[in-house]
């Protein structure tokens, strides 16, 4: 997001102490420009933002919910295996520690990358993002680090005090993110009972602001 600013504080709003019977008076003290999107940020190396403000005439895009695409043809690949980018995982075998949960949420961010393109948006744009997990075959909950560790290969992977990329986690392994990107949107993650398609683990929804 081109406009995007870093400061440590949420918005701030001063009240009169109320009275009984009296309006409360408040004053803003921070108000986005007409065409800025303004992220509210804590730290440097934080994985979402605390919040973001719009600006009344910013340009933005708004993404259906995306799952990841079916590239695994591998004889024998289980309705959830089928959803293991092969161009990143060759054959749809799995890296040590690379969790199921985690590729398919690799597959969907590269899906929400290429839409993003169509759109004449990158990553850097994203402002929010919605989540929504489903626990694999045989497990109890939804694997939330597996997902992190796939949306830190594309968002939220620099230290924004110093500019540089931080080494990510792949697995039991670490290296360089897939994509070098500061933006951190707002975001929640929900577990569901079911996603719309039979092997999904993952489905995402994003907002991107155009920039200035």
């Amino acid at each position: 997001m081109k406009t995007r600013t870093k400061i440590a504080l949420a918005i701030v709003a001063t009240a009169a102490v109320a009275v009984p019977g009296t309006a409360y008076a408040a004053e803003k003290l921070f108000t986005p420009r007409p065409t800025e999107s303004f992220s509210f940020v804590t730290g440097a190396t934080p994985s979402i933002a605390d919040g973001v403000a719009f600006g009344k005439n910013v340009a933005w895009y708004k993404s259906s919910g995306l799952g990841p695409a079916a590239m695994n043809t591998a004889p024998g690949a289980s309705a959830e295996q089928r959803y293991i980018p092969t161009d990143v995982f060759p054959g749809g075998t799995l890296p040590e520690g690379v969790s199921i949960t985690e590729a398919q949420g690799i597959n969907a961010l590269m899906r929400i990358g290429e839409n993003l393109e169509k759109a004449g948006l990158t990553y850097d744009d994203v402002v929010s993002m919605r989540v929504f997990l489903q626990n694999p075959q045989g497990e109890e909950k939804m694997d939330f680090a597996g997902w992190n560790r796939a949306y830190r290969q594309f968002f939220a992977n620099t230290n924004l005090d110093t500019g540089e990329a931080m080494q990510v986690q792949l697995g039991a392994a670490s290296g360089a993110p897939m994509v070098v990107n500061p933006a951190r949107p707002s975001r929640f993650a929900l577990e569901i009972e079911n996603l719309p398609v039979n092997g999904w683990l993952v489905e995402v929804e994003v907002d991107a602001v155009y920039p200035r």
